[in-house]
Order: C-alpha cells, then structure tokens, then sequence
C-alpha cells in the first residue's frame, strides 16, 4: 500500500515541480557545451567553483543518490497534508491517506529529522539508484547517519564528478608539416591558470575542497616506437615553444614518412595529467583520487626530404 500511496503523491511533482522544503533544488555545473558531470537534484549540496568551461574527465560518483539531512518532523508533516502535496487526497480515499500521514505525526514529539533522497541527474545510474531508497526519506535520530545517509566521502566525489580543467590547444613546430628526423617541437596554449579549485558544500554540516594543479603532460606519437621517437624530459607542465638554437627536450622525432597512415597523418596526442588534493574540513577523508587526465588530439603530417645527386661532368 505504501508502494501505491508513494507513486500517487509522487505523479504530480514530475508534471508541477514547485518546490516544497529543499525539494525540487537544482544544483547544475555547466561546462560550455562538454559532459557535465554534476547536475543536483531535490538536494541541498552548493557545488562552487573557481573558474567556468573547461572539460570532464567523466569521472562517475560510485552512488549516484543518497539521503541528506532535510525538513524537520512538523515540516514533513505540513508537506503531505497541506498546500500542494495536499491536493493529491483526491487522488486516493481519505482512509489511505490518515493512514500514510501517520508515519509523519508519529515523528513528532521525537528529537531527528527527516533525511530526504537525492541523487546526480547526470549520472545514468540515478534511476537504478533511486530505486532503492524511500521516496519520502528516513527518519534519523540526532548525531546518525542513515545506510545511505551522505558522507564527507561522497561529498568528496560529488565535487570531482563537477571538476572541470582547460582543454588546450596543441601547437608545433614545424606547425604545417614535419619531415623524417626532423626534431617536432611540442607544446600547449589556452590552459590559462593551471590550476582549478571545486567546493561541495552541505551548509552547516559539511564541506570539502578539491585542489587540481596541472604537473604535467604525455605525448603519444600516434604510432610505434619503430615510427617515433618521442623525448619529455624538458617538457614541464605545459611542453616546451620553439625557440631558435633553442635544445629540443619535449616533442616527437617522426622516423617514417605518414604517407602509408589513414589521410597520410600520425595522430599526436597530448594528455594533461592533474593531480587531485583534497581538503575537508575538520574531516580526514580516507582516500585519495587518481589524476584528472584530459587528451587533446593534433594530426601530423611528416614528409621525406628528397636529395637529387647529379653525376658529375667529366
């Protein structure tokens, strides 16, 4: 009964979404036009950041939904009985509906809150997710954390899933066109401040910061090491421009001519490696996230220079 009680309340919310207590609060990360990896529903957390654009590496929040502190007793109990929530008596018999009430009036007189669902609409696992929890939440005691309750770990993970960092542009030299044995110079621009700071914030109970600091970058050649040779060790955090009579120590040394490749290119990838600090505060959170990793992607056109020996004229 319980089950067919929930899915009559719950039907009109989908068609009038007027917010009730922190229902129907939407916290979004956009990320001009790229995958968002954060978009907040029915939930209290403020995702702040430092800097707008940029790109996900797609990371997932391991549970897409949860429970998180919400209304008090009476609130829970004004919210089914009264204004909108009310309305919905008409669609089960006035027995039913005392008997759903219930639960609400019995919470009353008992120190807690009501812990309500949440859950990251981004993530294509939320609907799976949020078929396990209670559409109208828990009741829990002061000072506990339900099985499912949000926790400074998952608050941690709601901020990586609304990390972004810059995606730069490759650049070359010989920019155009390279040649066989000829040193490919390699280095990126429009990363701007390298470093990216993401806040997940339940106000008066938790917080925690991620720090993203660019360290470095790869290079892959975009074939074999029989094709290329590749040397990093002067690259930095953001490879290394071109500079006449400058010593070449980040970029790619093209072996074979890309004439026998698809579109007669190599594909140069470079990867932005970032790692992730975490801060919490007045909490230790147990873990540690791997690097943000980003590729950006250049063709590259490498020719042969052709020598013409001429006989000598006797």
């Amino acid at each position: 009964m319980k089950a067919v009680i929930a899915a009559l309340l719950m039907a009109p919310l989908l068609l009038n979404p007027t917010p009730g207590p922190r229902e129907g609060t939407t916290q979004e990360k956009e990320e001009s036009g790229n995958t968002r990896g954060w978009v907040g529903r029915d939930t209290g957390v403020n995702v702040r950041v430092d800097a707008g654009g940029g790109k996900s590496d797609g990371y997932r929040i391991p549970r897409p939904c949860w429970y998180e502190p919400g209304p008090s007793p009476q609130e829970m109990l004004d919210r089914f009985s009264k204004g909108r929530d009310a309305a919905n008596r008409a669609r089960i018999d006035e027995g039913n509906h005392e008997r759903f009430l219930e639960q609400f009036r019995d919470k009353l007189n008992k120190p807690g809150q009501w812990w309500t669902p949440a859950y990251n609409e981004a993530d294509p696992n939320h609907v799976a997710c949020m078929a396990d929890l209670d559409p109208f939440g828990v009741f829990v005691p002061p000072g506990q954390t339900p099985p499912s309750g949000i926790t400074i770990e998952q608050l941690a993970q709601i901020a990586r899933a609304a990390l972004t960092v810059p995606e730069p542009t490759v650049k070359l030299s010989p920019d155009a066109k390279s040649y066989v044995n000829l040193p490919t110079w390699v280095w990126l621009e429009g990363i701007g401040e390298p470093r990216r700071t993401v806040t997940a914030e339940l106000p008066g109970v938790m917080s925690v910061t991620l720090v993203a600091t660019l360290q470095d970058i790869r290079i892959d050649p975009g074939t074999t090491p029989e094709r290329a040779e590749v040397t990093e060790s002067g690259c930095g955090a953001a490879g290394k421009p071109y500079t006449s009579g400058g010593t070449f120590s980040c970029g790619v040394r093209y072996l074979r001519s890309s004439i026998d490749q698809p579109r007669e290119q190599y594909t140069l990838t470079v990867t932005t490696v970032w790692p992730v600090e975490i801060q919490a505060q007045g909490n230790v959170v147990p873990f540690q996230f791997t690097p943000v990793q980003l590729e950006t992607t250049r063709d590259v056109s490498v020719g042969e220079i052709q020598s013409n020996v001429k006989p000598s004229a006797d």
